[in-house]
């Protein structure tokens, strides 16, 4: 991958913002907690990250900086008081991969939504003292999606603050059918019910300081914006060009990835100026980040000015902080 549009750190100059880390703090803690077991050769392969590894995938993609985070799902934790202990753990641990390479690395800070008073306590401490560059919010704590109003207070701190927010998702509540990997519906199904919740409940409406990326292409979302703009002349008091509007006021990345299939419905759907790149490492393995970026560059529906602000222009207009440190070190 030879395709250079741009000047970035260490050789590359695509700025990745789905991209997921488990520094050896954050694995001595879940192995403590019992989440992780403590032989690693039982380890799933996304527990089994590395700063080496990453660096290689960086440099085999032309990535000159990530912005990491940890959505690690709610099932996973005991209770309410391990997922603020974890929460508290993962952030710091990201914090310090940022502070040993600030050109290199980001963080959206890890929000323990079990409970909003712990989650407004964690989104001070992370941006004010960890100087993360956004937040991640999981799409939903027990079945209830984060467009509920009994998270209103946290997104009024977030809008208050101007901040951006990754959606990702978790495991659907009820389960995955026995023989379909979660990854091939689930997680976008989940995404797109996180983003109708916002959209639907007003969230939107309300917190129009706040930037909300949606992970893997939105989902379903850019597919089928069409029937939400269709369905919603039945529903009273949900008037369609306000829904079409809150599509397009989404961030979208690419770790769907992009496709002949996908791209067309996410360059009609979504406004072109917050299309992000995002690889899903360490989630995907190295081979899959390679396709991911590959698909990505040999897309025929994307021209080179497109490419050069998906894969870094917008990232940068987005996340200032991260621009910052960035033209610091250059």
């Amino acid at each position: 991958m030879t395709d250079k549009r741009g000047t970035g750190g260490a050789g590359g100059w695509r700025i990745d913002t789905h991209n997921h880390a488990v520094p050896p703090k954050m694995q001595e803690w879940a192995v403590k907690a019992g989440i992780l077991p403590p032989n690693q050769s039982r380890w799933p392969t996304w527990a089994r990250w590395s700063l080496a590894a990453t660096e290689e995938v960086m440099a085999e993609n032309e990535i000159a900086a990530v912005v990491t985070s940890s959505p690690a799902p709610f099932e996973v934790f005991r209770d309410a008081a391990q997922v603020k202990e974890g929460a508290r753990v993962i952030n710091e641990s990201l914090a310090d991969l940022v502070r040993e390479q600030p050109a290199r690395f980001g963080f959206f800070a890890f929000l323990p939504l079990t409970d909003v008073d712990d989650a407004l306590e964690e989104t001070a401490y992370a941006l004010d003292t960890l100087e993360a560059d956004g937040v991640l919010l999981l799409t939903h704590v027990d079945g209830t999606y984060i467009g509920d109003k009994s998270f209103e207070p946290l997104f009024a701190e977030l809008d208050r603050r101007h901040a951006v927010a990754l959606v990702h998702p978790q495991f659907l509540p009820g389960g995955t059918p026995p023989g379909i990997p979660d990854f091939m519906g689930d997680f976008l199904l989940d995404t797109t019910r996180a983003a109708l919740s916002l959209m639907i409940g007003g969230t939107l409406e309300r917190h129009e300081n706040l930037s909300i990326i949606l992970s893997h292409g939105g989902g379903f979302l850019p597919y089928m914006a069409a029937r939400i703009d269709s369905r919603s002349h039945d529903e009273e008091g949900i008037e369609p060009g306000i829904l079409r509007s809150y599509v397009r006021r989404f961030y979208y990345d690419t770790a769907m990835p992009t496709s002949p299939y996908a791209t067309p419905s996410l360059l009609g759907s979504a406004d072109h100026s917050r299309i992000l790149y995002g690889t899903d490492y360490s989630m995907r393995a190295a081979e899959a980040t390679r396709y991911v970026t590959q698909e990505l560059v040999r897309d025929p529906l994307i021209g080179p000015e497109l490419h050069r602000r998906i894969e870094r222009d917008n990232a940068l207009r987005l996340l200032p902080t991260l621009a910052k440190r960035i033209g610091a070190a250059l």
